[in-house]
């Protein structure tokens, strides 16, 4: 028997929905508000909701959107990826490859 994910509602946080496979998010109507939103992977919220209380040292968690955040927590709940892995830059800042830009 495969092990169930939770998803939980973007749009009112309330409605879960569980379901045999592991995806990063699922896009459905919500029975509990209504809307056509992104469920995201539960252990993605889990970490999301972590650093929201307790931002991570060292790491300007306050300058993404929200969009951004969802992004970086669920690639550190479902990947190997640490926060060593993401860069976080300002708006007129670009990032490139080249450490001497001209």
């Amino acid at each position: 028997m495969s092990r169930s994910r939770a998803y939980r509602c973007l749009s009112c946080l309330d409605h879960t929905v569980d379901r045999a496979f592991d995806t990063s998010h699922l896009s459905v109507t919500c029975p509990n508000c209504g809307s056509f939103e992104r469920f995201v992977n539960e252990a993605a919220f889990r970490q999301f909701r972590a650093f929201e209380e307790s931002p991570p040292e060292g790491f300007d968690w306050a300058r993404l959107e929200r969009t951004e955040k969802l992004l970086v927590a669920e690639r550190l709940a479902r990947t190997t990826k640490t926060l060593a892995d993401f860069d976080v830059l300002r708006g007129d800042e670009e990032r490139s490859d080249d450490p001497n830009p001209a």
